[in-house]
């Protein structure tokens, strides 16, 4: 299999070269004035008439194998196509401070973390993606198929990666960004959060108008409880008393916008309960190739390249060597 198969249109320079060399051999073409021809007649074609033509032949075989080459051939171990049951989801996760609160086990943040990599392992078949998002939002992972690659994303983001703050909006906007170049026909977009939408340059009513446009449902997860809570400094020097207070209103209006739903999770379990339940999200057919172990074959070529370039030099050098 070629990787880029439309390289062989190169092949297509093969015109313009034996065009150049029929035209140039009949030009060098000796002549000798006789007042007849009938004694040579009979002479035999000498080999080295045959061995030039065919150091040219070896320079075309060595370009088509340098141009096969380019083509980047590889083989693949298996390769397996099915068609399976399968969505485009991203998953939209706040890394704000407030996510330290330890109203969960350990507390917020690693809540969230743990039960979205359990979300992410029953998956098999979805497109998945992650955005995270504080007072501005990164798309961390776009869509794929690699589980383990979007797990060890999720388990390696902190907080404070981002510029702290809430900016829901920036987070949708992102993760709506991501899905528009999914193929699957069901796109959603789990967003989780534990505060209210203070930061960013998208407001979330116009980033939700946007997926609704694009077709994507937003399942909004409000985590935590509306308490003060005590955030403690990495160092354990400081303490800090901060006020969190879910906008429960706008992540209702988010999810009801875009035919989604709105979650409140109050403790492990319910987050847990919660992704079962967007677990059984509307699913849609897609065609799924499989690959097993793909192995680069280009260097055959090449060395079949450099061969037949190498006698071509040889014949070039030796047997056809012109005394000046």
């Amino acid at each position: 299999m070629l990787k880029y198969p439309w390289l062989l249109l190169l092949f297509l320079i093969y015109i313009p070269l034996i065009w150049w060399y029929v035209g140039r051999h009949r030009k060098a073409t000796p002549t000798l004035m006789v007042s007849s021809v009938m004694p040579f007649a009979k002479l035999p074609v000498s080999y080295k008439q045959w061995l030039m033509h065919l150091s040219f032949l070896l320079k075309m075989v060595a370009l088509g194998c340098i141009i096969v080459a380019l083509c980047r051939p590889q083989t693949f171990d298996s390769k397996r196509t099915s068609r399976v049951e399968g969505t485009d989801i991203i998953l939209a996760l706040d890394i704000s401070g407030s996510m330290a609160a330890k109203d969960f086990e350990p507390n917020r943040f690693e809540a969230a973390k743990e039960v979205a990599v359990k979300f992410v392992n029953q998956r098999n078949n979805d497109n998945l993606g992650l955005v995270i998002f504080a007072g501005e939002s990164l798309s961390l992972m776009p869509l794929t198929y690699d589980r383990a690659a979007l797990i060890n994303a999720i388990q390696n983001v902190e907080m404070g990666d981002l510029n702290d703050g809430t900016a829901i909006g920036d987070g949708l906007s992102s993760a709506i960004n991501r899905l528009v170049s999914g193929k699957a026909k069901s796109k959603s977009i789990i967003l989780l959060t534990d505060g209210t939408n203070n930061a960013g340059q998208v407001p979330p009513m116009t980033a939700a108008q946007i997926a609704k446009s694009k077709g994507i449902k937003v399942y909004t997860i409000g985590v935590g409880t509306d308490r003060n809570i005590q955030i403690t400094d990495p160092f354990g020097f400081s303490t800090t008393t901060l006020e969190t207070k879910i906008d429960e209103q706008s992540l209702k209006q988010i999810a009801d916008i875009t035919n989604g739903k709105y979650f409140r999770a109050k403790d492990e379990k319910v987050l847990q309960k919660v992704f079962e339940e967007i677990d059984r999200l509307e699913k849609t057919e897609l065609d799924v190739e499989n690959f097993t172990r793909t192995d680069e074959a280009f260097m055959p070529w090449m060395l079949a390249a450099l061969i037949a370039y190498a006698l071509s030099m040889l014949l070039r050098y030796t047997i056809l060597r012109r005394i000046p």
